[in-house]
């Protein structure tokens, strides 16, 4: 076969079998589809259809294919995220500040302490190779910390509607403590990745993003809605090529093309619709390059156990971190078990996370590995675990701050 039948082949799996799976075995409740899809992209990797079908795995993705699949995810992963960075409601996290930032800062303070003692834990008693070759120990400590207390936005916001509290004053609330957590994470990213050989660079990408952005803000606010779109897209490449090349990952520059733009520019539907069909359209590629770079080969069982230590941090830090928020705040009963199981929700952006630490080898296929079985696992407990405390606790969800 060539490479464009063996490319379709791959876009015929990657779409109909997370569908199947997700349809026919009603799945929703305890894993929603894009959980699907990250699972089946784990078990299309090496780690699995490549030790179970090596010479099937090799045919099937070789490297034109390969090459073919990361540039739509590339894509796919960075309007996601510009989306993301757009929808940043800043202003009234400040209204709220008190509240927003005590919960905001403890809930990402707590997983982040959780998570560093852990990777302390992997790197001490479980060996040394979860470090990549350019990363150091400060670097791996903080980025691990840092993964476990990432909460998914865009994730958490699909979530939020299936439990039917999008637009309700607890999941407005969820949604500004998300917000502030978001922008201090990129900020984390953005200090993990620097490069002090390229230090220089990445301080010109900086000033001239901010001196550039108030030019793109006037002139965006010359232009009509139709034109918007077009220009955003461009402004979207720019700065991830800018990001890129300054050695901080096009990702950091995505978000930042986002968070420098206003959501009121555009009809709001409209946006809807687009993350919609990205995240149908585009984001499955994503989740299957994703998998493609899983790795089992230095011990299952350590990168299970890992991953186990991981999701403990991970979870007990927000519940944590929720709680002694609930204290100062004076919370009601159930308020910060709901808020906190919400918040801990990780999928796609701890997965975009990982990939960047991977991408710039500050971590190994496995500790990725780990990484992205600790989300999938936090993110299908979410919704159980979260539903009957909503239907306990009913009167909070109309609770405003």
């Amino acid at each position: 076969m060539n490479t464009q039948e063996l490319f379709l082949i791959v876009m015929v799996v990657v779409f109909s079998v997370p569908y199947l799976i997700w349809r026919l075995g009603k799945t929703d409740y305890w894993a929603p589809l894009v959980v699907v899809q990250i699972c089946i992209g784990i078990l299309l990797g090496p780690g699995v259809s490549g030790a179970l079908f090596p010479e099937h795995y090799t045919s099937l993705f070789n490297p034109q294919v390969l090459q073919a699949l990361s540039g739509i995810a590339w894509w796919a992963i960075m309007i996601f995220v510009w989306i993301a960075g757009i929808e940043l409601d800043l202003k009234k996290s400040w209204q709220d500040r008190r509240d927003s930032c005590i919960t905001a800062g403890l809930a990402l303070s707590c997983p982040l302490l959780l998570g560093c003692l852990a990777a302390v834990m992997l790197m001490t008693f479980i060996g040394a190779d979860w470090i990549g070759p350019k990363g150091s120990d400060w670097q791996f400590i903080i980025g691990v910390g840092m993964a476990c207390a990432v909460t998914a936005l865009p994730i958490l916001i699909l979530l939020m509607e299936k439990l039917n509290i999008l637009r309700e004053p607890i999941g407005q609330r969820i949604m500004r403590y998300a917000s502030l957590d978001d922008i201090a994470i990129w900020i984390v990213l953005s200090l993990v990745l620097l490069d002090w050989d390229r230090v220089s660079l990445q301080t010109i990408f900086l000033v001239s993003f901010i001196l550039i952005s108030f030019l793109f803000r006037k002139l965006m606010l010359s232009l009509q809605e139709s034109d918007r779109w077009y220009v955003s897209f461009i402004w979207l490449g720019i700065c991830g090529l800018a990001s890129d090349w300054a050695g901080l990952h096009f990702m950091v520059g995505a978000f930042l093309a986002g968070v420098v733009m206003d959501s009121d520019w555009f009809n709001q539907e409209d946006m809807d619709k687009l993350r919609h069909f990205v995240m149908m359209t585009m984001l499955p590629v994503y989740f299957m390059s994703t998998g493609l770079r899983t790795n089992w080969e230095m011990d299952g069982l350590a990168v299970l156990v890992a991953a186990g230590i991981l999701l403990f941090a991970s979870i007990a830090g927000k519940i944590a971190g929720t709680y002694a928020a609930g204290k100062i705040l004076k919370w009601e009963k159930g308020e910060a078990w709901i808020i906190g199981w919400l918040l801990q929700t990780k999928a796609l952006i701890m997965i975009v996370f990982a990939n960047v630490l991977l991408d710039k080898q500050i971590i190994t296929s496995q500790t990725f590995t780990a990484l992205l079985v600790m989300a999938v696992i936090s993110t299908m407990l979410t919704v159980p675990v979260v539903t009957p405390k909503l239907h306990q606790y009913r009167h909070l969800i109309f609770k405003s701050k």
